[in-house]
């Protein structure tokens, strides 16, 4: 008899769970506010330009290491900030006479990665004005150097060379801790007169910059890419091997997802609060002239001030006939915006 009572309740209590299972189930897949397909994520949105502008960046200590090279005017040591996690190495250049000097950030343009050493593409400006009295701050960016390795995906990688630049500017406050750390006692950094370089590519990470911290940091550009992004990018992709097939299909992926005009710091402009000083070549086979033309006639549109150098028969890297005026040029702009 108790073995009749127990069939009869497992019976009845499969049946309520059955049934509370199935009624489940129907109210979840019939239901058309309710899906039981994974909510999509835009992991990119938070680099829009309008979101980075609200992304507060705190900085975090920079780390001043082994001795990479020493002149009698300045000493180049290999240096490590952060992008958030990622750890981001660089060259700085330490001036040897005593005294207090403002910092200049050095944003280099394209190299490939097999050939990469830390100071490519900022080396003579670098070593031009650590010898007249700047420490310079060359940060390789992630997957360069001996930083960390970036996104795979190839879009974030580059976003991320925005938020290392910006990071690394809010991370300027512990430049004289740095110091003080590697035993470097009577040399001071002034947080305070902070100018930018950027090349090329790095030309547009500087834009970016400015754009997005709306800070007074004076800018000299070289050769700036400074078309509208993606355009930016695909001018270049007959140098790639695949002929840009992988960055067309991830462009078209992006766009299917997200809003192009919102990640194209030439959109914004008007948010520029520094003076800027541009250079380029009339032979520069990379960055054609025309560019720049219509980036000083943008600029000029929205009252920013800007002074424009044009070099007749100079490449991209303004040689040979403009790197020397270029040079001495770039040194009176900085010098008359931080030095009054």
């Amino acid at each position: 008899m108790k073995n009749i009572y127990l069939i009869i309740f497992i019976v009845i209590f499969a049946f309520i769970v059955g049934y509370i299972f199935g009624q489940t189930y129907r109210k979840t897949n019939l239901n058309p506010l309710i899906s039981n397909t994974p909510l999509k994520t835009y992991p990119l949105k938070k680099y829009s330009i309008q979101n980075l502008k609200k992304t507060k960046f705190f900085g975090k200590q920079i780390q001043i290491k082994e001795e990479l090279n020493s002149t009698d005017s300045f000493t180049s040591y290999q240096y490590f900030s952060y992008d958030d996690s990622k750890r981001v190495s660089g060259l700085i250049n330490i001036p040897k006479q005593v005294g207090e000097y403002p910092i200049a950030i050095l944003l280099r343009g394209y190299v490939d990665k097999e050939i990469y050493t830390s100071g490519i593409g900022t080396q003579r400006v670098g070593e031009f004005l650590a010898q007249n009295g700047y420490i310079t701050i060359a940060p390789d960016f992630l997957g360069y150097g001996k930083s960390d390795k970036p996104s795979k995906d190839g879009l974030e990688e580059r976003f991320q060379t925005y938020t290392t630049t910006l990071e690394l500017l809010a991370s300027l406050n512990s430049v004289n801790s740095a110091l003080i750390e590697k035993g470097i006692s009577d040399i001071t950094a002034n947080p305070d007169n902070v100018v930018i370089w950027g090349h090329s590519n790095g030309g547009h990470i500087a834009l970016a910059a400015l754009v997005i911290s709306g800070k007074n940091y004076p800018t000299v550009l070289w050769a700036p890419v400074s078309k509208p992004f993606p355009y930016s990018i695909l001018y270049y992709t007959d140098q790639y091997t695949d002929r840009g097939k992988y960055l067309r299909k991830l462009l078209a992926d992006f766009e299917t997802d997200y809003d192009i005009e919102k990640y194209n710091p030439i959109n914004y402009l008007k948010s520029i609060k520094a003076p800027i000083q541009i250079h380029q070549g009339t032979m520069d086979e990379d960055v054609p002239v025309t560019w720049s033309n219509e980036l000083n006639s943008k600029l000029n549109k929205f009252q920013i001030s800007v002074d424009y150098f044009v070099y007749e028969n100079a490449d991209h890297n303004l040689v040979p006939d403009g790197w020397s005026r270029a040079v001495s040029e770039m040194f009176k702009f900085y010098n008359d915006k931080v030095r009054k």
